[in-house]
C-alpha cells in the first residue's frame, strides 16, 4: 500500500497552494477596490466621448459646490460697520484668571472689568492698544471681535494675550503668530 500513496505528483505543497490563491483574492479584492475602471468603460459605452462625461463631472461639481457651500445660510453674516484701521502680524498667546499669571486680583483687569463675572472670552490684553480698543483675529477666530480690556508686564510690547476661561484651554493654545486686526 505505500507505494500508491507516494504515487501522486505534485507541482505545489498545499501550504504553498493556499499561500498562492489568498494573494490572488487579495489582489483581486484591491483591484476592484482601487482601480474602478470597468465602472467607467460602462459609462463611456453610453457617451459619445470622454469629454462629454468629463463636462457631466464638472457640472455636477459645481451643483454640490453650490449647495453645500455657497449658500446664503452656510455663511456668517459680515458685519460692515467693522472697518480696519490697523493690521499687522503678531505674537499671540493666552492667559486665565490666577494669580500666578495676574496680580492679587485675578478677576478683574487693567481698566476695573471683571472678566469671571462676564464670563465671555473676549477679552484681550495689549499694551500697545487702548482700552476699549475693538480687535479681531481672523486666522484664528474668524470674524469674533474683541475688546481691549487688560495690560500685560512692561516687557510685552507686540504681544496680544487673549483671556480663557479654563487654564488647560490657555496652555493648549501656546504662543502663535497671527494677523491681528485693529477696528475702528
Amino acid at each position: 500500500m505505500e507505494p500508491l500513496r507516494r504515487n501522486y505528483n505534485r507541482i505545489f505543497s498545499l501550504k504553498l497552494a493556499k499561500r498562492i490563491i489568498n494573494v490572488l483574492l487579495f489582489i483581486l479584492f484591491f483591484d476592484f477596490l482601487f482601480f474602478p475602471l470597468p465602472v467607467l468603460a460602462a459609462n463611456l459605452e453610453n457617451a459619445k466621448d470622454l469629454a462629454e462625461i468629463s463636462q457631466g463631472i464638472v457640472e455636477n461639481y459645481s451643483d454640490f459646490k453650490y449647495i453645500v457651500y455657497d449658500r446664503p445660510e452656510n455663511h456668517l453674516p459680515v458685519n460692515e460697520d467693522l472697518k480696519v484701521k490697523l493690521a499687522g502680524y503678531y505674537t499671540i498667546t493666552a492667559y486665565n484668571s490666577e494669580v500666578g499669571q495676574t496680580d492679587n486680583s485675578p478677576c478683574i483687569t487693567a481698566n476695573g472689568f471683571n472678566v469671571c463675572q462676564h464670563g465671555v472670552e473676549d477679552t484681550v490684553a495689549a499694551n500697545f492698544l487702548n482700552f476699549g480698543d475693538k480687535v479681531r483675529i481672523p486666522e484664528l477666530f474668524g470674524d469674533r471681535v474683541f475688546v481691549v480690556r487688560d495690560r500685560m508686564n512692561k516687557r510685552h510690547q507686540n504681544r496680544v494675550d487673549i483671556w480663557m476661561v479654563e487654564k488647560q484651554d490657555a496652555k493648549q493654545f501656546g504662543v502663535k503668530l497671527a494677523k491681528v486686526e485693529v477696528l475702528e
